[in-house]
């Protein structure tokens, strides 16, 4: 069974079609810019893009970067505060003319990484943590979702944490691998010192670099491994999603 799924990120819009038998992309995935400001007519017409690259006429699950509840796009970080307090789910629907799932970008790749990934059968607290624009978190108990956890926002050195030890703030301020680890490293430290989990997942992008920081990473009690979904998380667990629905 193939379903759309489509991950909006702070820098890119992607989706494919999902195989759910398999929880990978059935086709290669089809990608645009995110655009700036990323205003919801703007971010809507990227995702039309996407959906309209592959002649899509199914169920479509989308991710969005922030706290989502019942459709309702409640916090924007990353993207223009035209989002807040928006029903991004009806809007959407009526763009694309089809029946639409939305639900936060973390929870889906954690979703994804849980059913046929890293987390596959792992039981007590698990988190997957994405690491782009900002920083994602999805938060698992025996393998079930506590949504919208957000915790890229937790203060860290009294500023959001994803400031910080983002991969954007790696790029922005041009650390090193060995520099940007000790700042992941301090930050996996407060998420462990408040949750005590048994398994960090590293998502997002650089998760296929896992090898340049993760060997870097000493001092967290819990094992910690890469997202093996890597980037395309985002979309299986969206897709997934929208197969509930």
């Amino acid at each position: 069974m193939n379903v759309f799924g489509v991950d909006i990120g702070g820098s890119g819009i992607k989706g494919a079609p999902v195989d759910l038998e398999r929880g990978d992309l059935a086709e290669p995935r089809h990608k645009v810019l995110t655009p700036h400001p990323a205003t919801p007519d703007s971010v809507i017409d990227g995702v039309k893009e996407v959906v309209d690259h592959f002649g899509w006429s199914g169920p479509v699950g989308i991710t969005f970067p922030g706290v989502v509840t019942d459709g309702i796009t409640r916090t924007a970080a990353n993207v223009d505060k035209g989002w807040v307090d928006l029903d991004a789910r009806d809007l959407l629907g009526k763009r694309l003319g089809l029946p639409v799932t939305v639900l936060n970008d973390a929870d889906a790749a954690g979703v994804a990484e849980m059913t046929f990934g890293a987390g596959a059968n792992r039981k007590g607290t698990v988190f997957l943590l994405t690491f782009g624009t900002g920083i994602g978190s999805a938060l698992f108990l025996d393998g079930k979702l506590v949504p919208n956890t957000e915790l890229g926002h937790l203060e860290l050195h009294g500023h959001d944490a994803e400031k910080h030890a983002s991969t954007k703030a790696k790029e922005d301020e041009d650390l090193s691998w060995e520099h940007w680890a000790k700042r992941v490293t301090k930050y996996l430290a407060h998420v462990e010192m408040l949750f005590s989990p048994s398994l960090f997942i590293i998502g997002g992008g650089v998760s296929r670099k896992a090898d340049k920081f993760l060997p870097l990473i000493e001092g967290i009690r819990a094992e910690i491994v890469p997202a093996q979904l890597q980037n395309n998380a985002g979309i299986v667990g969206a897709a997934m999603a929208a197969a509930k629905r």
